[in-house]
């Protein structure tokens, strides 16, 4: 795996620029502050509600996110590159994703097998010819960027239907302002809270284009027992529209529609949190009783714009990933700013073989998983783990892509004994309007919270950072 590239003092023991005010007032920080403002932070959290559902848990609704009170610094020059990266990224993704579903030009030059579309699960046939207003499919991006080096980022994988998180780095903002304001005031912190602004004007922007001057936004959630509510009811809440479940909702000649205190009113953008399966009975699971009956058949009439768009899971796909540098040539003409990790397709018989000899060195993923679940880590796995992946690898093949086990880099993390290097991901958000992409300045940098660990999923034990963008480089 390599040595963890350390983001605050680098290859060696002098402090990175981005760090040394940072570094300055760590040291001079009286002797359990930092231990004192954790379980501060803590507590306000826990007033605030901030809970993370894990499936399967008994203590569920009581589960918060452990949350690193020492935030991560990126410089502006770093995040320049990232920005015009993820930028170029989701213009590609966003270009794919209306060729596969109408002309694919992409499948006729032969870059991507057809198999791996059309028996895909999550490619959607009900979307194909479908036109959705303005051309985009993903709305809302959360990209999860790992760095090994000074200037190496790389891709992990693209979240293009539901990504989560975003409240946490909104809240993770507004906690530290309150516990920090001296750290805040030695630093130009690049601001994330415009965001619910910009999401709002993003998702106004991509309205059909017969509806109204201000079109009505609602925010779509499967219910309180859904792992995410609190995201859900805090977005809602931010840009100040409504929270509706599907019984909510009502399908009228062609028109969502949605009661309110006033009667029936229009809605013309659905921010949905529901998962195509369970979007509409009467075209995807007709035991979903989370949808809206003829939701599909509004969208296809095109009165309703849902964001993200039905079927874009197939750019989740890890072995559709796998050919995102050859997506973005094939679209836009260019290099890929941001470069993917290497990745062996099991589908394919050499890859195959080569993973089951080196299960031991690899991380091997579920094209469809999510959460840290379903995943080996070869270097931390035991010999039954190793064994048992094995016979699932064999027995479904084309389901599973594997990776080299990446030296992610390291962060000064508080622990109980002290400050202490941990592993980070980040998640950035990426906004797509009818006219423009935004990126939030920052994101979600998540944290193994464990040391050695390199699983920094929240269903997994991670935690988070605040993640600070510096406006102009130190």
């Amino acid at each position: 795996m390599g040595i963890a590239f350390d983001e605050m003092k680098g290859a060696g023991e002098a402090i990175r620029p981005a760090y040394q005010e940072l570094s300055r007032w760590l040291a001079e920080l009286p002797p359990d502050t930092l231990e004192f403002r954790r379980r501060e932070a803590e507590l306000l959290f826990r007033r605030i509600g901030i809970t993370f559902a894990v499936y399967g848990d008994a203590e569920a609704q009581e589960r918060l996110i452990p949350f690193d009170v020492v935030p991560r610094i990126i410089s502006a020059n770093e995040w320049r590159v990232l920005e015009r990266g993820l930028r170029q990224r989701v213009q590609a993704i966003n270009m794919f994703l209306r060729d596969i579903y109408h002309g694919r030009d992409i499948l006729r030059a032969g870059l991507i097998p057809d198999e791996l579309i059309f028996r895909n699960p999550v490619f959607r046939p009900e979307m194909n010819g479908q036109a959705v207003p303005h051309d985009v499919y993903v709305h809302i991006a959360g990209i999860d960027v790992v760095r090994v080096g000074p200037e190496d980022f790389f891709v992990l994988e693209d979240n293009a239907r539901t990504p989560s998180g975003v409240s946490y780095m909104l809240e993770n903002r507004e906690i530290m302002m309150r516990l920090f304001p001296d750290l805040f005031a030695r630093h130009r912190v690049a601001p994330v809270e415009r965001y619910p602004e910009e999401l709002l004007a993003t998702l106004g922007s991509v309205a059909p284009h017969a509806s109204s001057t201000e079109p009505t936004v609602a925010l779509l959630t499967p219910g309180v027992y859904n792992s995410a509510f609190y995201e859900h009811s805090f977005l809602a809440d931010k840009l100040g529209i409504e929270l509706v479940e599907g019984r909510d909702l009502i399908v009228r000649n062609g028109e969502v529609l949605m009661r309110t205190t006033e009667g029936m009113k229009r809605v013309d953008v659905l921010y949905r949190r529901v998962d195509d399966d369970f979007l509409d009975p009467l075209t995807f699971r007709p035991d979903s009783a989370l949808g809206v009956p003829g939701l599909m058949s509004a969208y296809a009439a095109g009165n309703i714009t849902l964001a993200n768009a039905v079927g874009t899971g197939i750019a989740d796909d890890k072995a559709v990933y796998s050919y995102m540098p050859d997506i973005v040539r094939f679209y836009l003409g260019e290099e890929p700013i941001l470069k993917n990790v290497p990745t062996w397709r099991c589908r394919e018989d050499d890859d195959l073989a080569y993973v089951l000899d080196h299960l031991d060195k690899l991380v091997v993923k579920e094209v469809h998983g999510s959460g840290g679940y379903g995943m080996l880590i070869g270097p931390a796995a035991t010999q039954a783990q190793i064994d048992s992946f094995r016979d699932r690898l064999k027995h479904d093949p084309a389901n599973f892509i594997a990776q080299p086990t990446l030296a992610l880099s390291t962060c000064p993390t508080s622990t109980a004994a002290g400050l202490a290097p941990r592993h980070v991901d980040l998640r950035p958000f990426v906004l797509t309007g009818r006219d423009r992409i935004t990126v939030v300045p920052g994101g979600l940098t998540r944290v193994a919270m464990q040391q050695d660990s390199l699983v920094v999923n929240s269903s997994q034990g991670g935690g988070t950072k605040d993640t600070w963008i510096l406006h102009e480089d130190i």
